[in-house]
């Protein structure tokens, strides 16, 4: 293993939250490249007890996924969430960037500050850019540690309907969206890109 790969290797496993490249560069001696170790850590861990993956726009090192029901004992529950909490969760990860009155929209209830300030602590959603309408609301986005949480690489990894219905986890009412027959499909053309690229 070549000696900016070790440095590499050493910084990812030291630091407690997913590394940039950008950050790899200015912890290395002058003229290293983050980015080409790794490519070779990479590959060096493939296949191993723990994997060098990609968090959103940064690395980290994490255990292998099909080895995670060896951690569940030492997996403690800080607090659970209210059905309120994960819906609005959903809608943002699924509609991000998203206002409060689209989650209002969809919900079909309004949404109470308690929810929202719970998630922001909880580091899982952060404010995005203010929509350019009247009154410039703000959106909100779901963050690098709510993907490195549920394994995520970015939100374009979220299981669709299939994978969701078939895990069980949808019933066969009409999605969000979809108002009276099967037949009369309500398109709204204002709804944002779902994954709309952050300035």
């Amino acid at each position: 293993m070549g000696a900016q790969e070790r440095m590499v290797e050493a910084i990812l496993f030291a630091s407690t939250e997913p590394v940039s490249v950008a950050d790899l560069n200015a912890r290395m001696p002058h003229g290293c490249d983050g980015a080409a170790a790794l490519a070779h850590l990479v590959k060096r861990y493939e296949g191993r007890g723990v994997n060098v993956v990609r968090v959103g726009e940064a690395w980290a090192i994490r255990t292998a996924p099909d080895l995670g029901f060896l951690m569940q004992k030492e997996t403690v529950e800080v607090r659970k969430l209210s059905r309120a909490a994960i819906e609005t969760l959903a809608i943002i990860a699924y509609h991000q960037p998203v206002t409060r009155a689209e989650i209002e929209e969809i919900r079909g209830v309004s949404v109470s500050r308690g929810t929202v300030d719970q998630l922001l602590e909880m580091e899982w959603i952060r404010f995005g850019r203010r929509r350019m309408t009247p009154g410039r609301p703000v959106t909100f986005v779901v963050t690098p540690s709510f993907l490195d949480h549920f394994g995520l690489e970015s939100p374009r990894d979220l299981p669709g309907l299939k994978d969701l219905r078939a895990a069980g986890l949808l019933d066969n009412r009409p999605p969000p969206g979809r108002l009276g027959s099967d037949d009369d499909e309500v398109i709204d053309d204002d709804q944002p890109d779902m994954f709309e690229d952050e300035e």
